[in-house]
């Protein structure tokens, strides 16, 4: 099974979007799967249901700091490293996707839905996949 089609299995047995791309590259974040659940639960419906930036955006931005952050807590030198990870990963989402906030991604305000939940969490993982691990 690829990793767009985990993702998607982990949404159906209801992970939120964040938890269903994180998840689908637990082999590549030498986490502990529990640790990554928790860490991303909060980032569901738009963080934490304010419809705001979208939870699959976020779960592969998590990805980018569990990647590439050399997690010295006394002088971090990846964060802008990081950041450009990031702004690319903003991107390739976007792109796919024709937005990056919750809320407009599911037309709330307008009625037209510009992705669905589910091609949302497949543009995430696409996206982490092309920018984070040249897949």
């Amino acid at each position: 099974m690829d990793r767009k089609e985990k993702a998607i299995e982990l949404h159906s047995k209801g992970y939120n979007c964040a938890q269903a791309v994180l998840m689908a590259f637990e082999d590549k974040t030498g986490a502990d799967s529990g640790m990554l659940m928790k860490l991303s639960e909060g980032f569901g419906g738009g963080m934490g249901t304010t419809y705001g930036t979208c939870g699959a955006l976020s779960g592969a931005i998590m990805l980018a700091g569990l990647k590439n952050a050399d997690g010295n807590t006394e002088s971090p030198k990846t964060k802008g490293s990081t950041y450009k990870l990031d702004k690319e990963l903003y991107k390739q989402f976007t792109e796919l996707c024709g937005a990056s906030i919750c809320r407009e991604l599911k037309g709330i305000d307008t009625g037209k839905v510009l992705c669905s939940c589910d091609d949302c969490i497949r543009n995430g993982v696409e996206a982490a996949e092309k920018v984070l691990f040249g897949e």
